[in-house]
């Protein structure tokens, strides 16, 4: 194929954010700005005025006043809007949409179907604001939600945001040694739980974890439970513990005062998969994640007031944050919580088409899996709504491209995105006017001056290299917490390349401007010397219909290291001498002699994170003998023991 998969329409760019925002750019700073390159050089070179720009376009409420940028030059230590003050929750409330309009819709699978809208969100809102003044919370203290992905949540959050206090969620299906590693290390004053969740069409009552891990957070005064899968009380034995209705009970509904607090003041603590160690603890700051969040969803997606915009994330994930900012552009958030194939794999399909869907976001993980599912639901649901798909997670391959476009909708802006929790955004993905690529990343995002450097630390074009971002951005971490030297968040971003943050991608810029991302830098494979990502393998075992899925390492051997592919099978396969060389021939004709593995390994299950993420360095730990020192980061920590000590890996 010579061209691109998709165009979009001239209306569609007509009527795009992006287009006006171009428009007023060049009228405010008399420029001749005309596609998305040039607006992308001006980002990058006239950082102060393009980050007012979006400020003012995009509508944010505060008081801006001094430089947009102190220290530009130095990273870390460039700041933003140093003098302006905000508040995050005053931005997602603001006046616009109608009380009665939905703010959020929640389906917890076929189980629990709901809707609030604005005007019932604005009261809990109040209402809780009211509760965690009382419990003694204020600016800075910090507020734990162990929650599904449900609209308390989010109200929860906002009613946090409001005082100017910092929230930090994890989803319920962590263990206790997993929440404790990371609430634990923020000393938390308040914890909002559910009473249990739904999984797969099974019913999870969490009481008993939360009372367990309860144990191990001594300054939490109150635990309040949220109920949704109607087991009713509060956790047993735990102090403080009361119900959601019983905590609002004694305040009523009124108008919502909002802390506005410096633009750099802490709004949520991220953790790192914590794979290799205890999470770091990531403060990302109330400004700069706004500020982000509101160009990435008007400009990179074209989200306009009255969208409906659902991408499937539990709390414990960035796209969770990244998801409930929509509010702040007017769009409806569409929450699910459960399995995406529960009770079948129509059922986020059927949810998109029942409340009009116009951007849905999923992983590239799930688009393989419904590729392989066999529904195409081009052909099984309307999807008139959706006008953009985005992807991420880990790198969405060619033929998750293809599929998308035969299988789910032709007029679709397909925008595999891609960035991380460091950044609570993205540092590339979609370009609302410009085309779709197979098998690439649409664009580098406005406002992030990404090169690709080479081992010399030179930027190139078409050779792959180390995702680097050379000047400074408003979402970058205000701090780690309990770092207070900051050798920590120094060592995790820049200490690579001077005065330049390095992400730990291992990516190509193309010749469209796009970027393919192979794989994380770290995992890299290193055989003969010779840099294979591992997404490379990836894309071909893959389409295999043999193969449901697959996990590549390096295996240290012989002075060398020698490429090893586990594969889980799909139902009747067998790993038998044909099917090896079927996927070594597969291998060597999409790729290189180089990328092929000398051993091929079948497994039942495959290890992953709580957000899907399969780990490939737990993976190289377990089989050179070296301890995981963090399970609890993991879905499945069982799956580990299938890697353990493996005869074949021995000769």
């Amino acid at each position: 194929m010579t061209g691109p998969l998709w165009q979009p329409s001239a209306d569609r760019v007509a009527q795009a954010r992006l287009t006006r925002f171009m428009a007023e750019a060049n009228r405010r700073h008399g420029l001749a700005l005309g596609d998305y390159d040039a607006v992308f050089d001006w980002s990058v070179t006239e950082i102060p005025a393009f980050w007012e720009l979006v400020w003012d376009f995009t509508g944010i409420v505060g008081e801006r006043r001094g430089p947009a940028l102190v220290d530009g030059d130095r990273m870390p230590g460039a700041r933003f809007f140093p003098e302006a003050r905000i508040n995050f929750a005053e931005n997602l409330l603001k006046a616009g949409q109608p009380d009665t309009a939905d703010a959020m819709v929640f389906w917890a699978e076929d189980k629990v179907k709901r809707r609030m809208t604005w005007g019932e969100l604005r009261e809990l809102v109040s209402r809780l604001q009211q509760a965690l003044t009382a419990a003694g919370v204020g600016e800075g203290d910090r507020v734990a939600g162990f929650l599904p992905n449900m609209p308390e949540a989010v109200a929860a959050m906002l009613a946090t945001a409001s005082l100017g206090a910092v929230w930090s969620s994890c989803s319920p299906d962590f263990g206790v040694a997993g929440v404790l590693d990371r609430f634990g290390q923020i000393d938390p004053k308040v914890l909002f739980c559910p009473d249990g969740y739904y999984y797969a069409g099974k019913t999870l009552d969490v009481r008993g974890r939360v009372a367990e891990f309860m144990a191990g957070l001594p300054t939490v005064k109150a635990v309040v439970t949220v109920p949704l899968i109607g087991a009713g009380a509060p956790p047993e034995g735990v102090a403080g513990a009361v119900s959601l209705a019983d905590f609002i009970k004694p305040y009523a509904a009124r108008a919502l005062s909002f802390r506005r607090v410096a633009f750099n003041s802490p709004l949520y603590i991220m953790f790192s998969s914590g794979t290799t160690g205890k999470p770091k603890c990531i403060v990302h700051g109330a400004g700069g994640t706004l500020l982000l969040h509101m160009k990435e969803h008007q400009l990179q997606c074209d989200v306009k007031p009255g969208d409906r915009v659902f991408y499937f994330t539990t709390c414990g994930w960035m796209m969770w944050n990244w998801l409930v900012s929509a509010l702040a552009s007017g769009a409806t958030l569409l929450l699910y919580d459960g399995s995406p194939f529960h009770p079948d794999a129509r059922i986020l399909w059927d949810y998109a088409d029942a409340e009009g869907c116009t951007l849905f976001g999923t992983s590239a993980k799930y688009i393989d899996a419904l590729g392989k599912s066999g529904l195409e639901p081009k052909r099984t649901h309307s999807l008139k709504s959706i006008r953009t798909i985005t992807s991420t997670g880990s790198p969405l391959v060619p033929e998750g491209f293809d599929f998308v476009y035969r299988g789910i909708k032709d007029d679709v802006c397909l925008s595999s995105i891609s960035g991380g929790t460091d950044i609570i955004g993205c540092f590339m993905g979609g370009n609302p006017i410009g085309p779709v690529w197979r098998g690439e990343i649409q664009k580098r995002h406005l406002g992030m001056a990404v090169e690709v450097l080479d081992d010399d630390g030179k930027p190139v074009v078409g050779q792959k290299g180390e995702l680097a971002c050379v000047r400074p951005f408003p979402s970058m971490p205000i701090y780690f917490w309990a770092d207070p030297t900051g050798e920590r968040y120094f060592n995790a971003y820049f200490a690579r390349y001077p005065n330049i943050w390095h992400h730990g991608d291992f990516v190509e810029l193309t010749a469209h401007g796009g970027v393919i991302v192979y794989g994380r830098s770290d995992a890299v494979l290193n055989p003969g010397g010779v840099r294979i990502g591992t997404a490379e393998i990836y894309r071909q075992v893959e389409q295999l219909p043999e193969v449901a899925e697959s996990i590549v390492i390096g295996q240290d051997w012989q002075d060398d290291v020698r490429v090893v592919l586990f594969v889980r099978l799909a139902a009747g396969a067998t790993l038998d001498a044909a099917l090896e060389k079927k996927i070594r021939d597969t291998i060597r004709k999409g790729c290189t002699p180089r990328h092929v593995p000398a051993k091929i390994l079948a497994v039942a299950d495959i290890p992953r994170t709580k957000s899907g993420k399969i780990v490939e360095l737990a993976v190289r730990d377990v089989v050179h003998g070296r301890p995981i020192k963090n399970k609890e980061a993991l879905a499945n920590p069982e799956a580990l023991a299938l890697y353990e000590r493996r005869p074949e890996l021995a000769n």
